[in-house]
Parts: structure tokens; sequence; C-alpha cells
């Protein structure tokens, strides 16, 4: 819907095919194409030599075309096959392609921004930032995209455009952390959902070959017994479960506008969190998240069936949403399977099934371990989930009462 061709129907193999012009660039920069999402097995082709590839429907990948692309137009061809595989993370798109039930059409290809962008070769790749709320700090992990020698990192933290902190750090390494403490913090929450601004410098021998900005929210969510704690005290989710799709555009948010207000309408009427069900969202949306103040539980789209090659399917991509997705501070807990949706077998306890899921929590806890994980949202758990969570659709309060008569009464 949202590519305006509004055709329903299956089409296993598309193609894309467009020019453009070479933007101008410095010996000692790269030219980087960036995807934000095509579902699900994509090849790229510059001026007809092919430059890689990428399997995963929800996650971002990037090329450095700098050796294919000459001066003025050029041409970039894709090739995207999406069969109708139950093994592949779908979410809520139907096995069959075509909507059933509580399913979509299927969303095949590009449904993310592509861009082109300049960068330094020698360039600070990416940022991970972890707020340290009992310390009243921030740690930021720097992964430079240079080799081992002598660097000059140097970061600066912004509260509403005033400068608050500067500090720097020498390394020879490529993978360079600090802790920068606050003196006066400001917590962010869905209330006051404070964000402060970085600006993290890359130097070397007095040359500045790098410098991004970014912004993060100092902010803690952790379990203490049978309580979950929000910045030290008791929090009461009240949440939406939010599709993500659209009825214009489906998978594909019609603009920027329309994802802003989707947040705040959730807001307006009281919620204080959202479970993304079943997508992985554009990071623009979690964006509008972290800028207005609205928890977020993320979890993975899932697969309909199960074998070794669905495991690693879901796997690989979940890793990288993880990493996609870590500076957030909306998101308050991971979710990597909802309802035994292609691992039906854990109802008849069946091991293979159940190895995988504990698989799953434990990749989870070595990419992020400031986060809770809910295994296996809704449904059978393992022994090793953080939270035990229910999904009950009782369709009134009456029988939703009855049911749980014991508990209320008896604790």
């Amino acid at each position: 819907i949202a590519s305006g061709v509004n055709d329903h129907s299956v089409h296993e193999i598309v193609w894309y095919k467009r020019t453009f012009q070479k933007p101008e660039h410095q010996p000692d920069e790269n030219i980087l194409l960036h995807f934000g999402a095509v579902d699900f097995q994509s090849t790229v082709w510059i001026n007809n030599q092919e430059i890689g590839g990428n399997t995963g429907g929800h996650v971002p990948f990037s090329f450095d075309i700098t050796p294919y692309v000459t001066a003025g137009e050029n041409t970039l061809t894709v090739r995207v096959y999406d069969g109708q595989d139950a093994r592949q993370p779908r979410g809520k798109q139907s096995v069959s392609g075509r909507s059933e039930y509580i399913d979509y059409h299927c969303t095949t290809g590009i449904w993310q921004t592509v861009w082109l962008e300049v960068v330094p070769i020698m360039r600070i790749d990416d940022i991970r930032i972890t707020p340290l709320v009992q310390e009243n700090c921030f740690s930021i992990t720097s992964i430079l995209h240079a080799p081992t020698m002598r660097w000059q990192l140097e970061i600066a933290i912004f509260d509403e455009g005033h400068e608050i902190v500067r500090v720097s750090k020498e390394s020879n390494a490529a993978v360079i952390s600090m802790r920068i403490p606050l003196d006066y913090p400001k917590l962010w929450s869905p209330d006051n959902p404070h964000l402060y601004t970085f600006e993290v410098s890359l130097a070397s021998n007095g040359k500045v070959h790098d410098c991004i900005t970014s912004y993060g929210g100092l902010r803690e969510i952790r379990i203490d017994g049978n309580t979950l704690l929000f910045n030290n005290e008791p929090l009461y989710l009240a949440m939406v479960l939010d599709q993500g799709y659209w009825p214009e555009s489906g998978l594909t948010a019609p603009t920027d506008a329309a994802m802003r207000k989707d947040v705040q309408i959730m807001k307006r009427y009281g919620f204080n969190g959202c479970r993304k069900h079943q997508k992985i969202e554009d990071p623009r949306w979690l964006y509008w998240c972290d800028k207005l103040g609205l928890l977020v539980w993320s979890e993975m789209a899932n697969a309909r069936a199960w074998d070794s090659q669905a495991e690693q399917w879901l796997l690989a991509e979940w890793e990288r949403a993880i990493r996609r997705d870590y500076n957030h501070p909306s998101i308050v807990a991971w979710v990597p399977m909802n309802e035994s949706w292609g691992v039906s077998g854990l109802h008849d306890d069946h091991p293979g099934q159940f190895a995988y899921i504990e698989h799953i929590v434990t990749t989870t806890r070595r990419l992020d371990s400031t986060r809770p994980v809910v295994d296996n949202d809704g449904w059978e758990h393992t022994d090793i989930t953080d939270m035990c969570t229910l999904h009950d659709y009782t369709p009134n309060s009456s029988k939703l009462k009855d049911r749980y008569h014991s508990m209320i009464t008896e604790g």
C-alpha cells in the first residue's frame, strides 16, 4: 500500500531500480548506502555490480558503495525475495500472504527509509549509552571504524542547549568506554521525559576526524523481589497493545507526524506504556516515545513454525534489533516471543523448544543486562524469565473476577 502500487496479491520476488547522483565527497570519506528495513532477503547491485545482500525483514543494513559509484549518474538495483515460509520472522503478516483472522496482508520489500550518507573513513561507527541512576552518570562506549592506534575521544553533554560537562580520554583501542558523572541529574520518566544531548568527537594528533550527536535519558528499570521498580519507585504499567499497522499504508507509517500522533494519543488516554506487538518498529517512532515519554516493551516479530533454520533467522534479527535500539530510554523490557507463536510444542513440554526459548533469553541478557526479559509473553514460561505474564481473553470484568477469585481474596 505504502508503495502506491496497492496490490494485495502475493509477489514472492520484487525488483527495484532507480538512478542517483554520486554525492560530493573527499578522498578521506566513504559513501554509505543504508536500508532501514527490507522484507525478507535482499540482493543489491550498483551499476550492475553485486555489492552484497541481507536476510531479515525488520532490521537495518548498509554497504560502503564508494568503490562502485562513478561521477554523475549511477544505478541502484535491488531484488527482494519474500517467500511465504512460516519459518520466517513475520509477526502479524499472514503465512498465506493474505489478510486472515487476526493477521494482515504480507509486506514484501522495502518498507523503511533508504538513504545515502557521506562519512569519514576514520569515524565513530556506533555508540552505546548506558544510564546508571545509582551512580548519577552515563556510561558511554564508542565503537570506532578505525585501526587500533592513539586516539583522543571527547564527549560533551548538554542539557537544554547548555553544556554541563565535557570529558576526554586518550586510548590505543578502537573501542573506548567512559563514565561521565552528572552533578545535578534529571531523571527520564513518562511524566518528565528529560533528554540529554551528547556530542562525541574523535581526533588523533590534533586532527578531528569525526563528530556525532546523539541523546539519552537517565532512568533505571529493575526488579526487586516481586516489585517492578522504575527509578527506584514501584511502577504500575498501564499499557496499550500496539500492532503498528496503518490503515492507509500497512506496516509503514504514512508520515512522521502520524508516528508522533500515535504516541500522543496513547498518552492522552492515560496510558504510560505500550507493548509494540510483533513488530520491530521504525526507530523514528521510538524517538517520539523517548521525546514524549512512553514506556515500550519491544517485541520480536515471530515465526509460525520451528526448526533449526527458524531459530537462526529469528536469533540473527533479534540480536541486531537489540543492538539498534539499545540506547532508547523508552524501552524498558525485551520480549523475544509471544504466546508460543511458532513453538506450540511448549504446551507439551517439548524439550527442544524450551531450550530454544532459554537460549534466546540468555542471548538477550548478554546483549543487554540492564532491562528485564519476558521469555514468552502470556503463554508457557521457562524457569528463567524475569517476569511471569498472563494473557487472559476473558470478555468482561465479572468473569475475570470469578476466574481469579481465590487469588484476589487469598493473595
